[in-house]
């Protein structure tokens, strides 16, 4: 059973930003929301990145909207998923199969609720894959997932073992500075919306990468 996502009342179904094909439950203000969670469940709960689209996440959901190619009539894996925006993206962009993966449970259902509020399907799939290479997954994004030095130091390999069996890869970035932008070739770049309430107004342009 998808456990309760608490507070849901104040999340708004809003259009994603830079991928308004795309609707997502997302928090009005995320710094307050996530302050809230932590509150409402004593500090146990990880940190809500569901309840945000992350910038990595929009510029790569813009891609794959704009390039259906990408993933029509193919078994699509979205790693680190949050709030599942990748993931509808490729489902509306006619993939054949979507799984997003999630550590977080509370993600999990979140996804599955914006799923249904798109009228796509995506399945869900729990816990940490990155020591694998991403199964018989056809294609395999990664949207915004190099936000750590820790997170990367595990992404980039899992990213090279993906590639090294055939499947592509795309990754969505903002300019975090642990991406190894040397070792991948830019395939879109897109200007950040300004939409107001961002909570990293200082991000300016969002890009998807395909490593070389």
């Amino acid at each position: 059973m998808e456990p309760d996502i608490c507070g849901l009342d104040r999340l708004r179904l809003v259009e994603a930003p830079l991928a308004p094909e795309v609707r997502l439950h997302l928090a009005e203000d995320a710094i307050v929301w996530w302050a809230r969670m932590e509150a409402q469940t004593g500090g146990v709960l990880t940190a809500p990145f569901w309840a945000t689209a992350w910038p990595g996440g929009q510029a790569l959901a813009r891609y794959i909207l704009d390039h259906p190619g990408t993933v029509a009539g193919r078994r699509v894996l979205d790693i680190a998923s949050g709030s599942g925006l990748v993931a509808i993206a490729a489902a509306l962009a006619g993939a054949s199969a979507v799984t997003a993966n999630e550590i977080d449970p509370y993600a999990l259902a979140a996804i599955a609720l914006n799923a249904r509020a798109n009228g796509v399907t995506v399945s869900t799939h729990s816990g940490d894959v990155l020591d694998g290479d991403g199964g018989d997954a056809d294609v395999v994004l990664a949207g915004d997932v190099f936000y750590s030095h820790a997170i990367a130091k595990r992404m980039w390999p899992f990213v090279r073992r993906v590639a090294a069996r055939g499947a592509h890869v795309l990754v969505g970035d903002p300019g975090r500075e642990h991406l190894p932008r040397n070792r991948m070739t830019t395939l879109a770049s897109y200007p950040a919306p300004a939409t107001g309430d961002s909570p990293e107004p200082y991000i300016r342009r969002m890009s998807v990468l395909q490593p070389r």
